[in-house]
């Protein structure tokens, strides 16, 4: 087996594969900072075999679909249309793709399943859980971080013409082995990926590359590359440790006579499934595959991947599409879609008019208000199990994570609660607040150790989420612990009564639709905290070797916009 690709060998091979199937690849999530190294790429990506159009998050239907060309319209007199970006096939480089509306994904991943359109998403996200939506993401073949990788280990992407010609006239003679479909599949399943699209996107770009590199059939090497460059930020990589307990492996299989086919027992058209894996793995950083795996569980927690709670209105905030309406308690118009409803009716209206008088012709129905979402503030609230003869090492991390997250979301307006739970009771150390100043005075000396009163916890998260939801603010809970409770919320020592009431507090805090995250920081895995986390519905994230910056790091993915 060849060597993994270097980063930067990776980014040649994405644009050269989408320069050669940019219709079977669909597309590339580019994850980058702007600068040079961004630049680099984009400007390679001119030699796909399609005009560019730019867009960004705040694109209206009109510009995608084409409507009115209200000057043109004004101008002329009578109706003038304007083709929109999605008229024809094109590459649509979306800016700022981390900050990419649901609606706007849905409208992209539709044009993405007809043939004809790709997609460059241009993710600028400097937080871990800033990343694309998850319906461009199933959609796009090719991922690229570009972060950590020095410019002098960077020359200018090329693309040979000639040859991307001839890549392009032998693509579809391209073949694969027998089994390669079946070896990717078993990947992606491996892996935890439930599309089918990944395996699919990955044979379609080993085809492209093959077709590259003048390979009549897809080698070994071609496949490992594609599948570095598509299926490692889809899923999560399983762990290669043996667990504890394993029973022992079965006897060995007596040995087949000689007389048996030597290349049935090679099996030389399947890959070994550990060779891709452990290929994926050697390719990209573990903290690439950590940040990604963040951003995908809070993207799974109800409400807490992006702002606040929304509030429709018509004051303040984002904008959203004007709707009809008469003005009036407050209620603004909107000049421009009103001027862009009335125009095509103005040659009908001036000749059907009774007062032949110069002007725009104004109806009622004409009329459009102006419409804004606005979201409410979102406080994260911090539980931590501050039990037991470690909790001293935990309890610091916590306190160093909380105040890192209040630096940064001093800037954005943002809150952060601390529930500690330990001995017989949980307490509210902290309420929701931006005060760093109060925050470091609240968790000084803060003792730990006794036994672990998971319920109470629970209660206290719960209570505090509804009372910050009743003033208006959009809660999520962090429960950090490392194991099951064994005090009951009446504060006696029964594993079995904590279990219980752990249970039902669960499921009433599920039924709030609170979002909730569920951080196991003991040494190992724990299932009974995996089978809370799938009781509360919220994302189960181990983290056995967390320091401070690492859990601010996840939690703060809570808050993010």
């Amino acid at each position: 087996m060849t060597d993994p690709l270097s980063p930067w060998d990776r980014a040649q091979a994405a644009v050269t594969a989408l320069a050669v199937d940019p219709a079977g690849l669909r597309g590339l999530w580019l994850r980058a900072r702007a600068g040079p190294l961004r630049d680099r790429v984009v400007q390679a990506l001119s030699a796909l075999p399609l005009p560019q159009r730019r867009l960004h998050p705040g694109v209206d239907d009109a510009t995608l679909y084409g409507g009115v060309d209200l000057s043109a319209t004004l101008a002329e007199g009578h109706l003038v249309r304007a083709a929109g970006i999605l008229a024809e096939p094109a590459a649509l480089i979306l800016t700022m793709a981390e900050r990419c509306p649901a609606g706007l994904a849905a409208r992209l991943a539709r044009v993405l399943d007809d043939p004809g359109f790709c997609l460059i998403a241009l993710d600028e996200g400097a937080e871990p859980d800033e990343a694309l939506p998850p319906a461009l993401v199933d959609r796009l073949a090719l991922f690229l971080d570009l972060d950590g990788i020095p410019a002098a280990d960077a020359p200018p992407l090329g693309v040979d013409l000639a040859t991307l010609a001839q890549a392009r006239a032998r693509l579809a003679d391209v073949t694969f082995a027998p089994k390669a479909a079946e070896t990717m599949t078993r990947l992606a399943a491996a892996m935890g990926i439930a599309s089918l699209r990944a395996p699919l996107l990955t044979l379609a770009t080993a085809r492209a590359l093959a077709a590259w590199r003048g390979e009549a059939t897809v080698s070994d090497d071609t496949l490992r590359h594609a599948a570095e460059l598509t299926v490692a930020h889809r899923g999560s990589l399983p762990d290669t440790a043996e667990p504890e307990n394993t029973p022992p492996p079965p006897p060995p299989q007596p040995e087949q006579p000689d007389s048996a086919d030597p290349q049935s027992r090679q099996s030389p058209d399947t890959i070994p499934d550990e060779l891709l894996l452990d290929a994926i793995r050697a390719a990209l950083p573990p903290d690439l595959l950590a940040r990604l795996a963040v951003a995908r569980a809070t993207r799974a927690a109800k409400g807490s991947g992006g702002s606040g709670d929304a509030r429709k209105g018509n004051h303040r905030g984002r904008p959203l599409p004007p709707r009809p309406g008469a003005p009036g308690s407050g209620k603004r118009i909107d000049l421009v879609a009103t001027l862009r409803a009335a125009a095509p009716w103005q040659p009908l209206r001036r000749k059907t008019a009774l007062v032949d008088k110069p002007g725009l012709h104004i109806r009622q129905s004409d009329l459009r208000l102006k419409r804004y979402v606005e979201t409410s503030d979102r406080v994260l609230i911090f539980t931590v199990d501050a039990s037991g003869s470690s909790a001293l090492a935990r309890l610091a991390e916590a306190k160093g994570a909380v105040e890192l997250l209040l630096a940064q979301a001093y800037a954005r307006r943002d809150h952060v609660a601390l529930i500690a739970f330990r001995g017989q009771s949980a307490e509210l150390l902290l309420p929701p607040t931006r005060s760093l100043v109060q925050t470091k005075r609240q968790l000084a000396g803060l003792p730990g150790g006794g036994g672990t009163p998971l319920a109470a916890g629970l209660q206290l998260a719960l209570l505090t989420a509804l009372q910050t939801r009743a003033r208006g603010m959009t809660p999520t809970i962090a429960l950090l612990t490392d194991g099951r409770g064994n005090i009951a919320l009446d504060g006696k020592a029964d594993r079995v009564a904590a279990e219980s009431d752990s249970q039902r507090l669960a499921l009433a805090l599920r039924n709030t639709h609170v979002p909730t995250l569920v951080i196991d920081i003991a040494t190992r895995p724990q299932n009974a905290l995996r089978d809370l986390a799938a009781r509360l519905d919220a994302p189960y994230l181990p983290l056995p070797r967390a320091d401070a910056h690492r859990l601010s790091a996840v939690l703060g993915a809570a808050l993010e916009g």
